[in-house]
């Protein structure tokens, strides 16, 4: 079982910097080339605030999102209607039927074995079909890297001895390398946002809506207020408020778009 499907994922919490998180999916987006898909499929939709940005890209699709969190799809039936959602482990789903567009923005990073996943998911996809995922890269950066080296020590140790977070993904050229036998074309590029967040620990807050989940979940209070103040305190230089009390995140992601 992997870390995202043990996490209790909190839509409110992830979509506190919805805006900045919404930077990449758009980008990712802009460079599918297809006009009239007939299935699409956001993998790992989570709240499905990007499930409603592909139905309005392409009005005339079946727009299926699928997740593993209840309460994230909770929050997709209520804010996207006109999309059909699937509560399933993305890491095992088949789809019924060949799909047009298979698009994942941030979820596929929580899984290992991407060399039997690329190509499973690859397998999906109808003739002409796009796969185009977005992954953070940011295993070693200090907000990732913290909640290890955290976790490690202290009184909550023991507790967290098997917990984890998303495995480093693949270079991109072992991505290029896995998906060029199979594919008409592949796109592949890296972005690094420099995002201004607001508010108190604003990094903290970040990671409470993604990766630190795992982490949290297993503690119960006081353990959990401890080991959350003892990050805090750790990744605070690293991420300081700036003159005008911004934060500045510098965040890693890697973009694959592939044609069959």
């Amino acid at each position: 079982m992997t870390a995202s499907r043990q996490a209790s994922w909190d839509p409110a919490q992830y979509l506190r910097y919805g805006g900045e998180r919404l930077r990449p999916a758009l980008d990712l987006l802009a460079r599918i080339d297809r006009d009239a898909p007939a299935r699409v499929v956001d993998l790992g939709c989570g709240p499905g605030n990007v499930s409603v940005i592909l139905r309005r890209r392409w009005p005339g699709a079946d727009v299926l999102g699928v997740d593993g969190s209840a309460a994230m799809l909770e929050r997709a039936r209520r804010d996207a209607p006109d999309c059909r959602f699937e509560q399933a482990d993305i890491a095992t789903w088949q789809p019924a039927r060949p799909i047009d567009v298979l698009y994942s923005n941030a979820a596929l990073h929580w899984l290992g074995d991407h060399a039997t996943l690329f190509a499973r998911l690859f397998a999906t996809l109808a003739e002409g079909g796009v796969m185009a995922v977005q992954m953070p890269g940011m295993h070693a950066a200090p907000i990732r890297a913290l909640q290890h080296e955290i976790a490690a020590r202290g009184p909550w140790a023991e507790k967290l001895r098997n917990v984890g977070a998303a495995p480093p993904v693949l270079e991109p050229a072992d991505y290029y390398d896995l998906l060029r036998p199979l594919a008409a074309a592949v796109d592949l590029w890296e972005t690094t946002y420099l995002h201004q967040l607001q508010g108190e620990d604003a990094a903290v807050q970040w990671a409470m809506g993604t990766s630190l989940r795992p982490f949290l979940d297993p503690l119960e209070e006081p353990l959990r207020g401890q080991f959350l103040a003892a990050y805090t305190e750790a990744v605070r230089p690293h991420y300081p408020r700036r003159a005008d009390g911004a934060t500045l995140l510098a965040f890693r992601r890697l973009f694959i778009v592939a044609t069959r």
